[in-house]
């Protein structure tokens, strides 16, 4: 039972040291927040995280992708429990007073909450995980990683890597992720999308004396409104979306452009939807091109789409054995939480069928992805709680030794599941 582990004397003084650790915990989150950690350009942020592994007493190393990857107590044969969250960021400080902390302890600054939250939390863990004697065994089996290449083109390929090419990856049985902060979801569903460069090229020339010959950046434009005004069930089953998140083109105003290019990010819950969605991208690429050319005096427009990121969908099970561990863990502690679908690093273990879940690292956030991001520690403390006593579930598991959780996680009253 959950109360049987987290009343044990060793594991209760863990929990207890999570709230009176909330300054240092706080404190080195300001620090790993201000390495800078753009996704393609996480080394410095690795080597940070590394370092601080081997200071905790663990065998650390990075491996080819990029990852960081901590084992508390040396096992190289497996099989493990991977908890892991990502090292990249969307956006990166330009400097470090551009991450800055309240005197009440809120972080403000690129990556505090996406993914600043996940790795102090992964950091939290670590450094409890050498107080608990007596759990050595266990802990063998437990498996640290800091991985890269989560954000946007980043295409999750640490977590690639780490699944299918690395020869640790084929060892790992179950991957308890952490992402953000907020522990009101669990997310148990892929979320799948397939991103695309749309590049039109022309002649280009000059506005006034070449005026009339087929403009890249009106056929681009043309484009993306005839796709925008596509109705796609947003709110609706399956739930799918689009965003033309970048927007390219043109030298000069008074120069016609030879190249406009956009970026966008298509998703659904639905392979077969997320499919046709791409088709009609296509469809209105041609259609715009045609359009563009028909109405030109001179000169042509030409496209190429390119697929730059395809994230997998994958589905948990409702009765897989990590579910029921985390909603037995939440309703002990009182958190209510419920089941999502989104796009983390659990899509690439979830589509390959293995046990994964993404849940927050505890504490409040918001403004991800933008400059106004901002984290606060407040309630952090059981988001570390959970997070350990899943892993010691999962680790029991692994071990031959299942918990009878199920009773307790069929109590949806108290875990808003």
């Amino acid at each position: 039972m959950v109360s049987e582990t987290a009343n044990a004397p060793a594991i209760r003084e863990a929990l207890q040291l999570f709230a009176r650790d909330k300054q240092r915990i706080t404190e080195q989150q300001l620090q790993l927040c201000r390495v800078s950690a753009p996704t393609f350009f996480e080394q410095k942020r690795a080597e940070w995280v590394l370092a601080q592994f081997k200071a905790l007493g663990a065998v650390a190393r990075i491996d080819r992708a990029g990852n960081v990857i901590a084992h508390p107590v040396e096992n190289r044969d497996g099989p493990y429990i991977a908890l892991t969250a990502h090292l990249d960021t969307v956006l990166a400080p330009r400097n470090v007073e551009e991450v800055s902390i309240d005197p009440d302890g809120r972080l403000h600054g690129p990556g505090v909450s996406d993914n600043g939250a996940g790795l102090a939390a992964l950091l939290a863990i670590a450094r409890v995980i050498p107080m608990l004697d007596g759990y050595e065994e266990l802990f063998r089996r437990l498996m640290f990683v800091a991985n890269v290449g989560e954000e946007g083109e980043g295409n999750l390929s640490g977590m690639r890597y780490l699944c299918r090419q690395s020869s640790t990856g084929g060892k790992i049985q179950a991957f308890l992720i952490l992402d953000g902060p907020n522990t009101d979801h669990i997310t148990s569903q892929a979320l799948a999308s397939r991103r695309f460069d749309v590049t039109i090229t022309g002649p280009g020339g000059h506005s006034w004396s070449d005026y009339g010959l087929a403009n890249p950046v009106h056929a681009l434009a043309r484009a993306i409104t005839m796709f925008s005004e596509q109705r796609l069930p947003g709110n609706g089953s399956p739930r799918s979306s689009y965003n033309f998140g970048i927007i390219e083109g043109g030298s000069s105003i008074n120069s016609i452009p030879s190249q406009a290019r956009a970026k966008v990010d298509i998703r659904s819950e639905s392979a077969a939807k997320l499919e046709e969605i791409s088709a009609l991208l296509t469809t209105c690429v041609e259609k715009a091109l045609e359009f563009e050319n028909d109405r030109a005096i001179g000169g042509k427009v030409n496209a190429k789409i390119k697929e730059i990121g395809s994230r997998p969908g994958g589905r948990l099970p409702d009765d897989a054995p990590i579910l029921q561990y985390v909603r037995a863990v939440d309703a002990h502690l009182g958190i209510r939480s419920h089941l999502d679908c989104a796009s983390t690093d659990a899509n690439i273990p979830l589509s390959m069928g293995l046990p994964a879940i993404s849940i927050g690292a505890g504490g409040q956030g918001g403004g991800a992805h933008t400059p106004q991001e901002w984290f606060h520690p407040e309630g952090r403390e059981f988001g570390l709680k959970r997070i350990l006593l899943t892993l010691l579930l999962l680790l029991r598991d692994l071990d031959g030794r299942r918990p009878e959780v199920v009773r307790m996680a069929g109590n949806g009253s108290r875990n808003g599941g």
